[in-house]
């Protein structure tokens, strides 16, 4: 990996007493899709969190270690968490768009940084939606609420959403667990083109999905990265055990 994007260091996270994540260590590649696979409750949406500080929202957390996101740790005094959500974006396993118009739903992020015009705001819901591989669904009814869109309809707009406002970095949570399998296959197309202009990090249980989408993966166990390398190697030739052992559904 020549280019970094993220490198976390030795990352520790406690919720109260409970440890999460026990000195994780990895280094993320820009415009690369890397997939956080390993049982439930391993850290993984955990470490997913700690990458645009959502854990923050959590009473009684603890971090230590740093997370230096293009070499500035997002963990300092100074950073704005707000801003950094700007920059590292979040799509959620189940969809959760507003009870507004689909157009609505897209511009509500550029609205609330200060863009006010009515042409630029149209310009970058049109952007969105097509990066978001959903605009010839959706384009003669900008004005419906989005609560009418199918499941897979809803998980494209929320993607569109978090594109609107420009970030860098899309994490995502489990996003087409959800959903159908047509729906599905329309998500993995949609990660696979959205990584020529995004760093993509995606937590997932489906680890035929992870072989798909993903150029790196990391296994997680009991709060641990056990193993993080390219994808096909991890798939096809991992260097520990436990890697061979879960990839295999010998556990987990």
């Amino acid at each position: 990996m020549k280019e970094v994007k993220i490198t976390a260091r030795d990352v520790t996270f406690h919720y109260g007493n409970k440890m999460a994540l026990n000195s994780v260590s990895l280094d993320i590649a820009p415009k690369h899709v890397t997939a956080l696979i390993g049982p439930s409750g391993c850290g993984k949406s955990t470490f997913l969190r700690t990458l645009n500080r959502m854990n923050d929202l959590i009473p009684n957390v603890r971090i230590s270690g740093e997370i230096l996101i293009d070499g500035f740790n997002i963990y300092d005094k100074e950073v704005d968490s707000v801003n950094l959500r700007k920059k590292v974006g979040m799509v959620f396993q189940k969809s959760n768009p507003f009870a507004k118009s689909i157009f609505d739903n897209v511009a509500y992020g550029p609205k609330i940084n200060g863009i006010r015009d009515k042409k630029q705001l149209a310009g970058i819901v049109e952007k969105s939606l097509v990066r978001a591989a959903i605009w010839d669904e959706v384009k003669d009814r900008l004005h419906d609420s989005a609560l009418g869109l199918s499941g897979g309809q809803q998980q494209r707009l929320c993607i569109a959403r978090t594109l609107a406002v420009d970030p860098e970095i899309v994490l995502m949570d489990e996003p087409a667990s959800a959903l159908d399998p047509i729906a599905t296959g329309k998500i993995e197309e949609l990660i696979f083109k959205l990584k020529e202009n995004y760093t993509i990090i995606i937590v997932t249980h489906n680890m035929q999905q992870a072989a798909r989408v993903s150029d790196y993966t990391a296994f997680f166990y009991l709060g641990q990265l056990i193993e993080f390398g390219k994808t096909k190697k991890i798939f096809t030739n991992p260097d520990k055990k436990q890697t061979e052992d879960y990839i295999t559904g010998r556990f987990g």
